[in-house]
């Protein structure tokens, strides 16, 4: 068992009722192959979640946002997503500059918006606890864990 925890930041760009997603490539975990995704990536060392989505944002999709702009939307405990646990943290924003288009093809094969209730059936399962905390307000809970019965609403 890993010893620490990765700190994933993932946003959701919601435009419409419609949110933007991206649709991995992935030779290196077959299984994810294909299947769709929030813009997100994992924390820098000295800079804060905000700051990380927002950059991840732009590396991924070629947003520029304010990360004042940001609303943490959900906080996930997971495990099992990976080869360590994690703690996800998503943002909502409905404000950006710039189009979203595919800023990383060597890891993104299409990026595509959705209407938030009728999402795409291949969609990971970890942004999709935290597109459902968004749809149904939810501000914490935990995956892949023995004990799961940690929940908290807002």
């Amino acid at each position: 068992m890993a010893d620490r925890h990765l700190i994933d930041v993932h946003v959701l760009l919601v435009q419409h009722d419609r949110i933007l997603l991206t649709q991995r490539r992935d030779i290196d975990h077959p299984a994810f192959d294909g299947h769709w995704h929030l813009p997100s990536g994992k924390l820098d060392a000295g800079e804060s979640a905000l700051e990380a989505a927002a950059r991840e944002a732009e590396e991924e999709v070629g947003v520029l946002i304010d990360p004042a702009d940001l609303v943490h939307v959900h906080t996930i405990h997971v495990n099992g997503s990976g080869p360590e646990p994690r703690l996800g943290l998503f943002f909502a924003t409905e404000r950006w500059a710039g189009e979203p288009t595919n800023r990383e093809p060597e890891k993104c094969s299409a990026v595509g918006w959705f209407p938030l209730d009728n999402l795409p059936e291949r969609l990971i399962d970890y942004p999709a606890s935290g597109i459902n905390a968004y749809r149904n307000p939810e501000s914490f809970s935990v995956k892949g864990w023995r004990t799961q019965n940690a929940r908290t609403t807002v």
